[in-house]
């Protein structure tokens, strides 16, 4: 309508139409829904009881948050161990007792094996002590004694006569610190007392010649044969 038209009427006695109001719930310029509840200002109204803010988690029961993560805790875990059965049970106390069976069989061992060096230095100082001027060894022997011991061919050089009393069994041979001495038959018995193991040759006088080959002069081995 024109202006012309609008005046007219305007004198005429009508008054113009009022304008529509305008209403609060459509969009806003920024592209933000108005908010509903009268505030108008953007902002979240609080919670009331009972209800949740945002991101918050409802706590299961009558717990509080720690309460509701240890049930978390619990679903997501690893899964309840099963208890052993009575055969399982069994087998590992059997296990046990075998395990606890041979670490004592060890420590014995251990124990008489250290038991027998102490007493071996022990027996070795007392037939040092025995032995002491009591070897017959002569610097003029030139005839060679070969006996076993120790799983090998050892020798000692005697003269003649010392050879006949050695292999009547009057004479012995001991072994002290990788040393072979003749002694008496006395001395020999008295050695053994103390440590069987440094006899080296005891010879019977009764045993059959068989037994001892290297006793006849005619089976003595050359000097220059190296065993």
């Amino acid at each position: 309508m024109s202006d012309t038209l609008r005046d007219q009427l305007m004198g005429l006695g009508f008054k113009p139409a009022p304008k529509p109001e305008r209403k609060n719930d459509g969009p806003r310029r920024d592209g933000r829904p108005q908010s509903k509840g009268g505030a108008g200002n953007g902002k979240p109204q609080h919670a009331g009881k009972g209800e949740h803010k945002p991101g918050e988690r409802r706590a299961h029961g009558n717990g509080g948050p720690g309460k509701a993560g240890q049930h978390r805790g619990q679903g997501h875990g690893q899964a309840p161990r099963k208890p052993r059965t009575a055969e399982e049970m069994d087998l590992a106390k059997a296990y046990a007792i075998r395990a606890q069976r041979e670490k004592e069989e060890r420590i014995e061992t251990e124990r008489l094996k250290q038991e027998e060096a102490r007493q071996r230095r022990e027996a070795k100082v007392k037939l040092e002590e025995l032995l002491k001027d009591k070897g017959l060894n002569a610097e003029a022997a030139d005839i060679a004694r070969h006996f076993p011991y120790g799983g090998k061919i050892k020798r000692i050089y005697v003269t003649a006569e010392q050879l006949k009393a050695l292999n009547a069994g009057e004479l012995g041979v001991v072994q002290l610190n990788g040393r072979y001495l003749l002694v008496t038959a006395e001395v020999l018995a008295q050695s053994e007392a103390v440590f069987a193991a440094s006899v080296a040759l005891k010879v019977d006088p009764n045993a059959p010649a068989e037994d001892d080959p290297y006793a006849d002069p005619q089976y003595q081995v050359p000097d220059d044969l190296v065993w």
